[in-house]
């Protein structure tokens, strides 16, 4: 296990006990590491004496909604008055789950410009340097996970309400793709033990994560795999992509299509993956891999993003069509790589 220096623990110590208005801020399309992280340390400031306010950028999707505290959270988009004046008046903010102030997608400039202590709380590599205190470890298999290893480093386990462990859980089950990446070390099970001993109910929060779609968004992923799944397996890759027009014709609602970009890995030879969404004014892009394929930088080399080795993501400004048949054209020079990637 990888230790967070006690200099670093005492240093955060500190500024919990010397702040009084504490915001916690999360990145833009929060998933649910990112508001399983962020309600976790809400409650657990709370039960520190603290009266955080937690603020997402945008919409987070409704399977989230069930987590304890989500009546709480303030969203910027509805609420920018109140966030901004939150900003101000702030004496320390933490920014939990992303690596730069850009994935606020509104807010950077507010963030940069406050006098606030500044705690960055994130697993991703490549973290940015706005933040008084960087906590970041890509050692951990998400920051819900990092966040408990803080918690316990603090000698507060025995703060943490069954409330706390279901936020902890949810955000540790969705960012492994219910443990099936990036959660090969004991010490992540040894962290769900402890959630478990806390009283939360596993299978339940599995229920509440995926087993709790719309019809629409049902109907959605069948078209996909149907109508939009292209397949080269001379490449060991598959892609989906969705336009605009699309995502209208199945009434999309942000965390539709969470997850989509894992299921071609399902493919028996398929070793990379991507998933293309269309947006106002950019083509997002999720990609995933098995193996040592290292996602994250082929995203960082040509989609102008980045992440973790087998889980990245990315963006282009080109139109859909454009960025599909750029992705096509790079890959016969990833085809030795993709082909070794055993």
């Amino acid at each position: 296990m990888k230790l967070i220096s006690e200099s670093k623990i005492n240093t955060l110590s500190d500024l919990i006990v010397q702040s009084e208005k504490i915001i916690i801020i999360t990145h833009y399309n929060p998933d649910g590491d990112a508001m399983g992280s962020s309600l976790a340390l809400y409650h657990y400031l709370i039960k520190k004496g603290k009266s955080p306010i937690l603020v997402t950028p945008n919409d987070y999707p409704e399977f989230l909604h069930w987590l304890p505290g989500n009546e709480k959270v303030v969203v910027y988009k509805r609420q920018n008055g109140t966030v901004l004046n939150a900003i101000k008046e702030a004496d320390l903010i933490f920014t939990l789950d992303f690596n730069d102030l850009d994935r606020t997608e509104g807010m950077e400039k507010f963030l940069g410009e406050s006098k606030a202590k500044k705690v960055l709380i994130d697993h991703h590599p490549d973290p940015g340097n706005f933040a008084d205190l960087i906590i970041s470890e890509t050692f951990y298999s998400s920051t819900a996970e990092l966040v408990f290893h803080i918690i316990e480093s603090m000698n507060d386990l025995d703060l943490m309400t069954p409330e706390i462990a279901e936020c902890i859980y949810t955000g540790i089950m969705t960012d492994t793709g219910s443990f099936n990446y990036n959660s090969s070390r004991p010490y992540t099970y040894y962290v769900v033990s402890k959630l478990i001993e806390k009283g939360i109910n596993k299978d339940k929060i599995y229920g509440n994560i995926y087993d709790n779609y719309s019809v629409e968004r049902m109907r959605l992923f069948g078209y996909c795999l149907n109508q939009k799944m292209e397949v080269f397996p001379e490449f060991h890759t598959a892609f989906i992509s969705l336009s605009q027009k699309e995502l209208r014709d199945f009434k999309f609602v942000p965390g539709d299509t969470e997850g989509f970009v894992n299921y071609p890995l399902s493919i028996k030879g398929i070793r990379f993956s991507a998933f293309f969404i269309e947006k106002d004014k950019q083509v997002k892009i999720s990609f995933r891999s098995k193996g040592n394929f290292a996602t994250n930088k082929f995203s960082q080399k040509h989609f102008n993003g980045g992440g973790h080795i087998n889980a990245s993501g990315g963006s282009s400004s080109l139109t859909l069509d454009e960025t599909i048949i750029k992705f096509k054209e790079l890959l016969s020079n990833y085809k030795k790589d993709l082909e070794k990637n055993d």
